[in-house]
């Protein structure tokens, strides 16, 4: 088909005024074929059309500008007169025809595109809300975690190790990391073992406080359930709640707890014993034994706290009555250890045999800076941890079952509201050794296992730099002054009390002072400031808190409270494989969700018969009426007492005394 020019002309009275009209639509009416090239429409009549006029060959649509317009063939419409290609190959349209052929669009090419446009319309709203909710599944299912890794999940017979670091946030292991490299000369890739071993944090805050302390902490990781600051393993309605370790007991593994502080401190208290209130360690104490309406549900204990199971009537004793818990757990079958000697003949626990009660100090095992001259005296966390291990593997060669154990390095919460950083830093090292002897024997014991390892808190709100003065602080802090120190601020204010309740004169007392800060601490420059301070006989606090601020000002290390803080800490474990669920930032309760998932126990089942009196193994002498006013829990908390919801501000800026009579810094004991 050949080529035609084409022109248009708009026959009107009006040709000699000149038009320029720009088209949105054209209906064409003609008998011609549609041209093939992009013309100029050059109006003999008074108008043209722009270039960009593009007529397509037999496709039915004329372009111009690139928008489509309606080609449609002749019709008689409106007759030759109005529409008609003359001798010149120009078409041309009368007044009458220039109605018809309309400046419209084709209702073809409208509905068309009012078609797209709401395609596109609901395809973007598809897409949009298909990704929000490919994001949101994904989101939630990250969230909430595969609860296998790529292991699968544990089958058969197996062991669980559970170590708390009581009080250490990760500042504490950065401090005892700088602490290890100075000390031994070690280039900064050489770290703690624990280093290389994290998976994860745990967030840290109580069902009442955003701010936990130790009771609260661990009844997360025993119940897996949330409770208020000094309960133990009872939850904020005072019922109490089941056990990950006497859930262990009942399905048939062995257990044992390991500590360096009481055995009815805290922590160890929240996985074998139920009271309202941490104070009540006597109480505590009996049950560990047995007295406890599941019966005995701990194998093992090591420890110290050996004052809470003696009679009042015994000099070192600290109870409040005058029952010996020795000899009744001797009743009940426990052989007893109370000092090193008695602890060496198991011979790494080859010569153990269960049920063991191991009490080797009156309250807390020494801080590990001062056991180390005592090594005679008292075994190491690492030595309890090794024999412990053996002795439970060794009492469940024949079982199907496994044990369950937690070790707790206590004392690191102790260096921690002491604000003693030379004390910490070798409590921190002393878990370090203690957490590489699970992984050897892990590594080569039979059965399959996992050790996790978390803190319930951090302790002191340790800061790794302090400033000292106004003028802008320099960026360092000094760790070869904390190597100096040979003993705690606990040791030094211990030694100057004794000291002084035999009432030396004052010349003599500086002196003693002084030589001291030189053989305890490796301070050799303290002022008089200083000196005046530890003597001061009105001190408002103990000088314990004197001696660890003259260290830790000259190391340049901060501290901002004698309490707990509220930031997450780590998460360790012997493999990311075995742990899988607590990769990540978790809930404290996670943590004991996945103790008791791992073995494969039922903690809720007992926390139902711990609730129903009539399924007890053991009962108290006054037969109780409710599971939740039980008598073996101890008196319950008053109304005025708040177990649930935060706290809001009451003025706390101003300055409030303490009345240092009836109450001292019990190092975490009671807070």
């Amino acid at each position: 088909m050949r080529e035609h020019p084409l022109s248009i002309s708009h026959l009107s009275n009006h040709s000699s005024q000149d038009t320029q009209t720009d088209f949105a639509a054209l209906n064409v009416l003609g008998n011609i074929p549609a041209p093939t090239t992009a013309i100029d429409a050059c109006l003999d009549n008074g108008f043209h059309l722009d270039n960009g006029l593009k007529l397509t060959n037999g496709d039915g649509l004329l372009l111009v500008g690139g928008e489509a317009f309606s080609w449609r063939p002749w019709t008689a419409m409106g007759g030759e007169k109005n529409a008609m290609v003359n001798k010149k190959g120009q078409f041309e349209v009368d007044e009458q025809a220039w109605g018809l052929l309309g400046l419209q669009r084709s209702k073809w090419a409208f509905w068309k595109d009012v078609g797209l446009f709401s395609w596109a319309f609901i395809a973007t709203i598809a897409v949009i809300v298909l990704a929000v909710v490919y994001q949101h599944e994904t989101s939630k299912n990250h969230s909430a975690k595969q609860p296998w890794g790529p292991g699968g999940k544990p089958t058969g017979k197996r062991n669980l190790i559970f170590m708390v670091s009581d009080g250490m946030g990760p500042t504490s292991l950065t401090m005892t990391r700088n602490y290890r490299q100075f000390t031994e000369g070690l280039p900064v890739d050489q770290t703690l073992v624990l280093d290389d071993h994290i998976i994860g944090t745990s967030r840290t805050r109580s069902s009442n406080s955003l701010v936990t302390d130790s009771a609260a902490g661990a009844t997360a990781f025993s119940c897996a359930h949330k409770s208020y600051n000094g309960a133990i393993s009872v939850l904020p309605d005072h019922s109490p709640c089941g056990t990950v370790l006497e859930a262990a007991a009942l399905a048939g593994y062995k257990t044992g707890l390991v500590v360096t502080t009481r055995i009815t401190d805290a922590t160890p208290a929240c996985f074998a014993s139920h009271v309202n209130l941490r104070g009540y360690e006597d109480r505590i104490a009996e049950q560990e034994i047995g007295e406890h309406p599941l019966g005995r549900v701990v194998d093992l204990m090591f420890g110290g706290g050996r004052c809470h199971f003696l009679p009042n009537s015994t000099e070192g004793s600290c109870r409040g009555d005058d029952r010996d818990l020795i000899e009744i757990a001797g009743q009940k079958g426990f052989h007893y250890l109370n000092d090193r000697k008695a602890f060496d003949s198991l011979n790494g626990g080859s010569e153990a045999k269960l049920p063991l009660l191991g009490l080797f100090a009156e309250k807390d095992i020494p801080y590990e800076i001062d056991r180390r001259s005592q090594d005679g005296v008292y075994p190491s966390l690492e030595e309890m941890t090794r024999t412990a291990l053996k002795t439970l593997s060794q009492a469940t060669a024949d079982s199907d079952k496994g044990f369950f154990i937690m070790i707790e390095g206590s004392r690191i919460d102790h260096a921690g509201h002491g604000n003693d950083p030379a004390a910490q830093v070798h409590e921190v090292l002393a878990y370090d050794r203690a957490f590489a002897a699970v992984l050897e024997f892990l590594e080569q014991d039979s059965t399959p296992g996992v050790v996790v390892s978390t803190s319930d808190h951090e302790t002191g709100g340790l800061a790794a730099a302090r400033q000292l003065h106004d003028a802008y602080p320099e960026y360092k802090w000094l760790p070869g002054v904390l190597a100096n120190a040979s003993h705690s601020s606990e040791f030094a204010g211990a030694t100057l009390r004794e000291y002084l309740s035999k009432n030396p004169d004052a010349k003599s007392q500086r002196k003693f002072v002084h030589e001291l800060l030189e053989k305890s601490l490796g301070v050799f420059d303290a002022t008089d400031e200083e000196i005046d301070h530890l003597l001061d006989p009105k001190l408002p606090y103990t000088n314990n808190y004197v001696f660890a601020d003259i260290i830790s000002r000259r190391a340049q290390i901060g501290w901002s409270t004698h309490g707990h803080s509220a930031v997450d800490v780590n998460i360790y474990a012997s493999s990311t494989k075995d742990a899988w669920r607590l990769v990540g930032n978790n809930e404290n309760t996670d943590v004991g969700a996945f103790l008791s998932d791992y073995l494969e126990v039922d903690v809720e089942d007992v926390t139902r018969r711990l609730q129903t009196p009539s399924e007890w193994t053991w009962k108290p002498e006054v037969e109780p009426s409710t599971s939740t006013s039980l008598s073996w829990l101890g008196d319950p908390l008053g109304e005025a007492v708040r177990t649930d919801g935060l706290d809001t501000y009451h003025g706390e800026f101003k300055k409030r005394s303490m009345d240092l009579e009836t109450r001292e810094c019990g190092c975490g004991e009671l807070h």
